[in-house]
């Protein structure tokens, strides 16, 4: 822990980080706040098809993602995006590709996921465990080219029940591959607590197995994140292999917009972790050092929420993507019978 509960410091730390640096930091945790809820919104409206709300998990995101240079590789799952808001992804991208805009990178695939080779962040297999080993394989890769980037790979408490889990953290000890394992322990795969999922006492315990560091964090505390990360960056940049890091957080909304979490869980441990939100502490943090204030805290708000009120209005008036996508990019010389498919398909919506 950096930052006590109550957002003072825990203790006599230094930080790495200069003060525009956490003012940045925090401006990315509100802004994922904002958008995050706009989405939520908008797929209540019938605009979006789905979504994986990130409320009360910017602080482990966040926090990971500025540990980074721009040279580095994320891959992520489906609920990343404060990372992409950390990594400098404009929101209107991200809008485009929620909303099927004719502007959307993926082209209305891969359902409820983001990447974008800008900004070396790769689209999530939608299988959960998945991105893990294809994030030790490409690790290995930049490994055996020389390359002295570093893979982060983000993944849920759910995830570690899965065998690509211990396949994947198994191959990265053996080659000990330029990776860092970000483990997002919302203590609940979906309905799942994480009790009945494992026995261990901590999930980062399990990198000991595989023979690498695995530390826990608070991941409500945004500078622990960071701190923890930069270390494991820094290991793994300079030959001494992966690191897992847990990051012990709270998802305070829905698994997605599909799900009802008060099936599951009691108001009470909900209530009693909004009490432990890591933009709350992260603010107190800021005006009890000088750097900030609740007047400026309300001109942020304020500010943010008319610039993504602005790009929605504007990305909802876009076109949407034609149909015919659908069978763009499917071989890079498309043969005879993907254009007669074509073909076909244009002819069949002329008369719908």
């Amino acid at each position: 822990m950096i930052i006590t509960p109550e957002g003072d410091l825990a203790g006599d730390i230094e930080i790495s980080l200069s003060n525009s640096q956490l003012l940045e930091i925090y401006e990315d945790m509100v802004l994922s706040r904002i958008l995050d809820g706009w989405l939520v919104r908008l797929q209540r409206m019938g605009l979006v098809g789905i979504h994986a709300p990130s409320e009360g998990q910017e602080a482990a995101m966040v926090g990971t993602a500025y540990a980074l240079s721009a040279d580095d590789w994320i891959f992520p799952l489906y609920r990343e995006l404060p990372v992409f808001i950390a990594r400098g992804v404009p929101v209107s991208s991200i809008l485009d590709r929620a909303l099927c805009s004719v502007d959307d990178c993926l082209k209305g695939r891969d359902f409820a996921v983001y990447g974008d080779i800008r900004y070396r962040i790769v689209p999530a297999a939608i299988p959960v465990g998945l991105n893990i080993a294809l994030a030790v394989g490409f690790a290995l890769a930049l490994k055996m080219k020389g390359e002295k980037q570093v893979v982060m790979n983000y993944f849920g408490d759910g995830a570690t029940s899965k065998g690509e889990f211990h396949e994947a953290l198994n191959m990265a000890g053996v080659f000990k591959v330029p990776v860092v394992f970000v483990c997002q322990n919302n203590q609940y795969a979906i309905s799942t607590h994480v009790s009945r999922q494992t026995a261990a006492q901590t999930l980062a315990q399990k990198a000991v197995a595989y023979g690498f560091e695995g530390v826990r964090v608070d991941g409500n505390d945004v500078l622990a994140c960071y701190t923890a990360a930069e270390k494991a960056v820094s290991k793994a940049r300079g030959g001494g292999g992966p690191t897992l890091i847990e990051a012990f957080t709270y998802r305070l909304g829905p698994h997605t917009t599909a799900d009802d979490p008060s099936r599951y869980r009691s108001r009470e441990e909900e209530t009693m972790w909004r009490a432990r939100d890591p933009l709350k502490r992260f603010k107190n943090y800021l005006i009890r050092g000088g750097l900030w204030s609740e007047g400026d805290d309300r001109a942020l708000y304020e500010r943010l929420e008319k610039m993504v009120v602005e790009e929605v209005e504007r990305v909802e008036s876009k076109p949407k993507l034609h149909p015919s996508v659908i069978l763009d990019d499917v071989y890079a010389v498309p043969p005879w019978y993907i254009d007669e498919e074509k073909q076909e398909l244009l002819e069949d919506l002329k008369g719908m």
